[in-house]
């Protein structure tokens, strides 16, 4: 399988990363029939003769295309049809699509119910055979890059298949400064399994087995969650209380699990050559470090402007001088109770979609009725929230954990617009479809802002409205401020860590460092939420992922503002950036909206947005 250096499993792709700054409510009475996902469409079940077959053709295929091109790629970059560089890299992309078709079945299949000992089996056997049958394929990316620019320009010049992964091509020689010598690389790909890959596991399997204790009845985290969003100040207190008890009885092995993977990508960078602790991820994001920085300076810098701003707002309106921790997401008297029923969320989804173009309903349509999305609360549930795009043979698919709260539908929207995305990527072929993650949260969060702009135009009542403003500008900051502040969190552990091992206390005042920075004086940061830092999926799974978000709300807070002042044709450029895929830079693709992500002013533009819903919301409490 293709993979990137900051790669932490060869089971599952970047594009898998478990969204956890908007949970569910606590309950599931009266939700209507919540639809689990048909994982057959993959494959009929691990115990298939279709999966077994698969496995197998994967093992055979993958010595028969080492067999029969390493070594000779510099050769066939001379040579053109069933010979030449372009039929190589067919072959190739054939091996990835099968090969993550399987990984996708068992990463599924594992989510699903991380608690079953069959499942985790599964996992851990198909991820050891993978990982063996990769380290066949190991030599041609390696190979590739060894080839001199010229011979590699003649071919993409001569050969029409080269030609067209040339996209591919020119991204994979961005790697090749950090690539290392052939051995190097197999013992890096066959130890990922034990080293990182097997840490995250431990970190997934560990999570979905917590259990958190409210008034003598344990719930699972996803639960527990949620009543942080609840209208009783004592509910939301217990439940933080209960969150501080679990992750203090677990601290040592989520320290061990931070440290370990924080050296482990320090052994990587260090061997590898990246210069910052971040540059891994920014290279795999194709985006430019100075970017990235710009972005976190810019909305660090508006701090007081936005959280600041708003929590002391949202303190007033609560009637408290202060709010804690746990108050941080409480509803506003303003907001309705109300349960919304999956077929409510379902509609609501599909016709701010439709509003906006037909085609992109009709896709996201096909997710619904095609049994690709898992919505319920289970035991052993993966939570959060996520899209995964399998592998373009195949179809994406939705993990939600839908409990009927308006940020439940936000979530649905969110990750139907990475799936949409994903199918319309998908047309790009296996090595081409993947979206850079800095331009992966686009679509998701487009389909977040289609949705509740139309409700939004809906809501005549001005109790609602504000409601309905504030809950989106507290979904705006978990975006953009919170996850800048994860970042930079993430900075402090990668940086702290090269002088020697953290304790739990050390990492706690790291967390508590960024957290009173971005939230700012009208919470109060009390005993228990130094341990928060524990359950954050991104950390684990993705190093430095978490920017992705803000860059993505910003990108998408001006694209609306373009699309807004648009007369015609704006539903065509954001299709075909959609349809891009990973085969153009994001100034490439930026540039036909007159965007551009290099310059300072782009991210003000981004932040303005949130500023003036935030003004709005000042506004209508002025009336009030």
């Amino acid at each position: 399988m293709t993979r990137r250096f900051t790669d932490t499993s060869p089971i599952l792709s970047a594009n898998l990363v478990l969204r956890s700054h908007a949970p569910g409510a606590a309950a599931s009475a009266g939700l209507g029939d919540l639809p689990s996902w048909k994982l057959s469409d993959l494959y009929p079940s691990a115990a298939s003769d279709e999966f077994k077959n698969a496995l197998a053709k994967a093992d055979v295929d993958s010595k028969a295309f080492e067999a029969r091109w390493k070594g000779k790629l510099e050769l066939a970059a001379g040579k053109t049809g069933d010979q030449g560089l372009g039929a190589a890299v067919r072959e190739f992309e054939a091996l990835e699509d099968l090969m993550g078709r399987i990984a996708s079945f068992a990463g599924l299949t594992y989510f699903s119910d991380t608690s079953d000992p069959a499942n985790g089996k599964l996992y851990g056997d198909v991820q050891s055979k993978l990982t063996d049958m990769a380290s066949h394929l190991l030599f041609f990316s390696l190979e590739m890059n060894r080839i001199d620019d010229a011979v590699i320009d003649a071919a993409l010049q001569n050969d029409t298949l080269a030609a067209h992964y040339k996209p591919w091509i020119i991204d994979l020689r961005l790697d090749k400064p950090y690539q290392l010598d052939d051995r190097i690389e197999q013992l890096f790909l066959e130890k990922s399994m034990t080293g990182a890959g097997a840490f995250n596991r431990l970190f997934d399997e560990t999570m979905a087995a917590l259990k958190f204790t409210i008034d003598g009845e344990d719930l699972p985290l996803e639960v527990t969650l949620s009543m942080l969003q609840d209208a009783d100040p004592d509910t939301r207190r217990k439940a933080a209380e209960a969150l501080t008890a679990t992750f203090k009885a677990n601290l040592r092995t989520f320290t061990l699990i931070t440290n370990t993977l924080a050296k482990d990508k320090e052994i990587s960078d260090r061997w590898r050559g990246f210069e910052d602790i971040a540059d891994s991820r920014h290279l795999a994001n194709r985006v430019e470090r100075e970017v990235v920085d710009a972005l976190a300076a810019a909305v660090t810098e508006a701090y007081p402007r936005l959280s600041h701003r708003y929590y002391a707002m949202k303190a007033k309106w609560l009637g408290m001088e202060q709010m804690n921790f746990w108050d941080r997401n409480a509803p506003l008297p303003e907001t309705p109770n109300a349960l919304i029923p999956w077929d409510e969320a379902k509609e609501t989804v599909l016709s701010a979609y439709g509003a906006f173009d037909s085609g992109m309903a009709e896709i996201a349509r096909k997710f619904f009725d095609g049994g690709w999305i898992d919505a319920p609360v289970r035991p052993g549930k993966a939570p959060g929230a996520f899209a995964h795009p399998t592998v373009p043979s195949a179809h994406p698919y939705v993990l939600v954990n839908y409990m009927g709260k308006p940020r439940d539908v936000m979530t649905l929207a969110h990750e139907l617009g990475h799936g949409v995305h994903q199918v319309l990527a998908g047309e790009q072929g296996a090595l081409m479809a993947s979206t850079p993650l800095t331009l992966a949260e686009t679509a998701s969060v487009f389909g977040e802002m289609l949705t509740f702009r139309a409700l939004l135009d809906k809501t005549r009542d001005k109790r609602e409205r504000k409601a309905m403003l504030a809950q989106k500008v507290e979904d705006m900051i978990n975006t953009v401020v919170r996850q800048i502040a994860f970042y930079e969190f993430e900075r402090k552990i990668h940086t702290a860590r090269k002088d020697g091992e953290l304790t739990a206390d050390a990492i706690g005042e790291l967390w508590l460092s960024v957290q009173a920075e971005s939230l700012g004086p009208a919470i109060k940061i009390s005993e228990g939420y130094e341990t928060y830092w524990t359950y954050i999926p991104h950390f684990i799974h993705s190093p430095f992922y978490v920017y992705a978000y803000a860059f993505g709300d910003c990108l998408v807070n001006s694209l609306y503002a373009v699309y807004q002042n648009a007369e015609t044709g704006f539903q065509e450029k954001y299709f075909a950036l959609l349809k891009a895929g990973g085969t153009k830079h994001h100034s490439e693709l930026l540039a036909p909206f007159g965007l551009d992500a290099t310059d300072p002013s782009f991210w003000a533009q981004g932040l303005s947005m949130l500023e003036g819903l935030i003004d709005e919301l000042e506004a209508l409490d002025n009336q009030a």
